[in-house]
């Protein structure tokens, strides 16, 4: 005997579209060349810290073999982080040689160092027109914290200080692009600062070099802080040679 056929008894949402469920929020889920690339930028960005921290020096040997090792990557992320450096003048790659840290290109020095003083020039003069007295408690901070890293021997730690109390004058004169223009500019001055951080009274007067700069803007005297700037920078000038014949190799004689 057929079977009956079975009709489905309509119930109360019949003829009525089922409504989705509600989700949480879901997570992008990044894709292979977005992985790659937030690793090529890890490994560029601690690159270049370890060379401008001369944690790596100049003409120092770069296997991308042992860096992709160490990530845990491929050698192409390496290899892009490579190429943005080199781009930079921070690595220079030889063909049949080798990848190595560029030695300080000491013929650019004195071009970059007056480029960064006319920025640095208008920067503080609109830092004393405009300082409020916040800001300028702010740099004096920023100051004493100079002093804290000095006396701690941290030499790292005073680096630190040092670029933020440049930063801080950039944001008092109501510019804060200046410092981005300026912290590209200064790319190779900053491997040759390093080298003159442990220079026996170099981190004293530097503090004091500081301090006259805060004193002007906080006179509002445009060009006394101008002059204070000048003299600050001009000093850096002077002691090119003098780095350069304490590290020799460390410097590309060359244009």
């Amino acid at each position: 005997m057929a079977k009956p056929i079975q009709t489905a008894v309509p119930g109360p949402e019949a003829g009525v579209a089922a409504k989705p469920r509600r989700r949480g929020p879901v997570a992008p889920v990044a894709r292979p060349s977005q992985r790659g690339a937030t690793v090529s930028a890890s490994i560029y960005r601690d690159l270049r810290n370890e060379i401008l921290s001369l944690r790596r020096k100049p003409g120092e040997p770069i296997s991308e073999k042992q860096i992709a090792e160490a990530y845990g990557v491929s050698r192409t992320p390496v290899r892009e982080a490579v190429l943005k450096l080199t781009d930079e003048g921070l690595i220079e790659v030889f063909p049949q040689s080798g990848t190595f840290v560029a030695r300080i290109p000491i013929a650019a020095l004195p071009e970059a160092i007056a480029i960064r003083r006319v920025l640095e020039e208008a920067t503080v003069r609109y830092a004393a027109e405009r300082a409020t007295r916040s800001q300028i408690a702010r740099l004096r901070a920023c100051l004493e914290l100079h002093r804290e890293r000095d006396a701690a021997g941290d030499l790292d730690g005073f680096h630190q200080a040092d670029e933020e109390f440049h930063r801080l004058l950039a944001e008092t004169a109501g510019y804060p692009g200046f410092w981005t223009l300026i912290q590209q500019v200064k790319v190779q001055v900053d491997r040759y600062r390093r080298l003159t951080l442990p220079v026996r009274g170099r981190t004293e007067q530097v503090i004091r070099e500081h301090e006259a700069i805060v004193d002007a803007i906080a006179e509002h005297d445009a060009a006394a802080a101008a002059k204070a700037l000048t003299a600050h920078l001009h000093d850096l000038q002077v002691t090119i040679a003098e780095a350069q014949k304490a590290h020799p190799l460390y410097f590309a004689a060359g244009a």
